[in-house]
């Protein structure tokens, strides 16, 4: 990551269990200001899981059991953060 340049945004769900999302973002972060990029965000969307979907627990076990593809928030970061960008 200390190589990367260009704009990154970096999302974890807060119920991630497959990927500690404090740990993964801190250290996208830190990695990325090592490197000198100054065009990137690093969020962690509440209530989600490792799959961007609204969880009540974050088990692998409950992905299936939810009907939601993707969160609308997880949609709504990443397009407001693209649009954000193509203007550049």
């Amino acid at each position: 990551m200390t190589r990367v340049k260009c704009p990154v945004l970096a999302i974890n769900g807060e119920k991630d269990l497959q990927v500690s999302p404090k740990e993964n973002l801190e250290a996208i972060r830190k990695a990325l200001e090592a490197g000198g990029n100054k065009d990137f965000e690093t969020v962690q969307l509440p209530g989600l899981n490792h799959l961007f979907q609204t969880s009540q627990t974050g088990a692998v076990a409950e992905y299936g059991q939810i009907e939601e593809t993707i969160a609308p928030v997880a949609l709504e970061t990443m397009s407001k953060w693209i649009l954000k960008h193509v203007g550049k």
